[in-house]
């Protein structure tokens, strides 16, 4: 089912999200959902909290359905390990049409769950390693502008409280 996605200011987007502690058919269908929803609204990654589900789930595919085996469901993630930086311009769901150059991490190590509850270790580099870490600031309530200078992030929400005005957000 094709949920929803909420855009800031939601509320639900700018807190941490629960930790998730029943790994059911409940959790599959939500994580199936997050996937037909990501790929409708045409992303790489979603975390539930993009959705009004405040989880700590998140989902990514770079190959945008055309591998399923690169298919990532992280369940209470965490990044315990990074290295080098990279600068790049990342967008978000949840803030259509905004995008600006975040600097992020070029390598990290994410500790997480999949849907059975089952612990794991992944790596990531560049694109997939910016992934891991939009998505996993998502579950902490932590949207991209938050990662760049006073001076753009005034700018962006000034954008973004127009776009409100003008009643296209």
């Amino acid at each position: 089912m094709i949920r929803e996605i909420v855009k800031y200011p939601d509320p639900v987007l700018q807190r941490v999200a629960d930790k998730v502690t029943e790994f059911d058919s409940e959790l599959q269908r939500l994580v199936d959902d997050m996937f037909e929803s990501m790929y409708a609204a045409k992303g790489i990654g979603l975390a539930a909290p993009q959705i009004g589900v405040s989880r700590q789930i998140t989902i990514i595919d770079l190959s945008f359905n055309k591998n399923p085996d690169d298919r990532i469901v992280l369940i209470n993630p965490e990044i315990i390990s990074r290295e080098g930086r990279q600068y790049e311009e990342e967008g978000c769901l949840s803030l259509p049409d905004i995008r600006e150059k975040v600097s992020r991490s070029a390598l990290v190590r994410v500790r997480a769950q999949n849907a059975s509850g089952e612990w794991f270790e992944l790596d990531g580099e560049e694109l997939l390693a910016r992934a891991f870490q939009h998505e996993i600031d998502h579950l902490h309530g932590i949207l991209f502008f938050a990662r760049v200078s006073a001076l753009k992030r005034d700018l962006l929400l000034r954008r973004i409280r127009k776009l409100q005005r003008d009643g296209d957000w």
